[in-house]
């Protein structure tokens, strides 16, 4: 099936950014630490077997990984789920995946903004957490305005220190594991603590996965990779690949140093949240729980960055295309970047990340809702495979554009099934309120496959 259109829209956009600073950004908005925040939870859910819950998560998001790696390069074009929805299932379903999308861009770098003012106000408690957080949105949205190449080349760089600290992790692990053995049996991050339990896997999963989001805000800067859709979809297959190999080994080694239980954290939840840290003090030594920690504070800003640029870009495209107030679709003629978009993505990011930053229930309000806005998305990605290659071309390729996609749309069913009562509640009201935008707007009753 060919692709809609190869080259660009005459959008003013530049193709700038190789398979490399692809990768950066989704690898930094996805945070190779990812797991840190989250291990005490999956470790508690799953009996132990945490890296088996990473293996499977992994396999489970490589279904919606495939599915963009078809609609980029059937549909090359900014906007991302956006774009691929108009074309595969028509222009309501295009901007009710767009709107959906736009409720996950905007709030997950609020989220990880959160992260990094609290761990900065954990290392100054002097300024308190609302600046912090405030002043790592000015930081980030200043190199956001500068231009991708300059964000991605600093991005690269707070990359490359969050990996070395993961360096830093296993090998320190390593020789403490070699000289004092593990405290829990070698193979027990699979097996599981006691007795495996399938269940019990698949309900971490539904939290697991969650670390990957992020992934897929690669394809939304297709219009400006240098090789378009082929270079952005073996960017996204290789981001996931990458990130969930980082993700098993570290939750693999921090099982074997860990102290605890998978039984006394599941019975003591307020200790889930730091069991990571816990782990690396009792295990290693204070040094390397500072070092991750701060490694920690300043990955999470650069993840917003990222998220920020991709929000940005999802804006920019439904502005474009008239579903949101035609200025925001603009591009600067001087940066050939869409700078009215990005600055409307991060008043309203650093709204939410300050408003959070002052409650003490700010992150369990923010993380509740986060998710299910990029899963229904998800869904419909899942969706416009069928409808594009399947339903408009009579693709006979079953695998990859019927059985792919549904498999992939049984998974995100079954993790929003596992979300929380307050996410469905928010995800339904956030779609209602898209539902009564687009009949204000009005919509075309048969997409046109993304053409213009």
């Amino acid at each position: 099936m060919s692709a809609v259109n190869e080259q660009p829209p005459p959008s003013g956009l530049r193709r700038t950014l190789g398979v490399r600073d692809l990768m950066v950004y989704g690898l930094l908005f996805i945070a190779p630490m990812a797991p840190v925040g989250v291990f005490g939870v999956l470790d508690a859910k799953s009996h132990g077997a945490v890296a088996t819950v990473y293996l499977v998560a992994t396999v489970a998001m490589g279904f919606t990984a495939l599915s963009y790696a078809q609609m980029v390069r059937a549909v090359p074009q900014t906007g991302s789920v956006f774009a691929y929805a108009r074309a595969g299932l028509g222009e309501g379903p295009g901007f009710v995946a767009g709107w959906m999308a736009m409720l996950d861009y905007l709030l997950i770098p609020a989220v990880a903004y959160l992260f990094s003012g609290i761990a900065l106000h954990s290392l100054v408690p002097g300024v308190s957490r609302w600046l912090w957080t405030a002043i790592a949105v000015l930081v980030t949205t200043a190199l956001n305005l500068i231009g991708v190449r300059t964000a991605a080349a600093v991005g690269f760089a707070v990359l490359a220190l969050e990996i070395a600290v993961l360096v830093v992790f296993v090998v320190a692990a390593a020789v403490v594991l070699a000289q004092d053995g593990a405290r829990r049996g070698w193979a027990t991050p699979f097996t599981a603590v006691g007795d495996f339990s399938a269940t019990a896997v698949l309900s971490a999963v539904s939290v697991a996965v969650l670390s990957y989001l992020g992934f897929d805000a690669i394809a939304g800067f297709v219009e400006e990779a240098v090789g378009a859709s082929a270079a952005v979809a073996r960017a996204v297959l290789w981001c996931l690949a990458l990130a969930g190999a980082l993700f098993v080994v570290q939750t693999y080694l921090a099982a074997l140093l860990e102290p605890t239980t998978p039984q006394q954290l599941a019975a003591d939840p307020a200790a889930q949240g730091s069991a990571f840290y816990d782990t690396v003090e009792a295990g290693i030594g204070h040094w390397l729980h500072v070092l991750v920690a701060a490694g920690k504070a300043i990955g999470a800003a650069f993840a917003a960055l990222a998220g920020q640029a991709a929000a940005g870009r999802l804006v920019f495209a439904m502005g474009r295309d008239g579903r949101l107030p035609r200025p925001l679709g603009s591009v600067d003629p001087g940066s050939a970047l869409p700078r009215r978009a990005l600055l409307a993505a991060a008043v309203v990011t650093m709204a939410a990340a300050v408003w959070a930053a002052t409650r003490d229930d700010g992150l369990d309000q923010l993380t509740s809702v986060v998710n299910v806005g990029a899963l229904t998305a998800f869904a419909l990605l899942h969706a416009s495979v069928i409808g594009w290659y399947t339903l408009r071309h009579g693709s006979r390729d079953r695998l990859r554009h019927l059985v792919v996609p549904l498999l992939g749309i049984a998974v995100i069913g079954a993790v929003v099934y596992e979300a929380s009562t307050t996410a469905q509640l928010v995800g339904l009201v956030w779609l209602a309120v898209g539902l009564v935008v687009l009949g204000v707007q009005g919509s075309t009753a048969a997409g046109v496959g993304g053409r213009r």
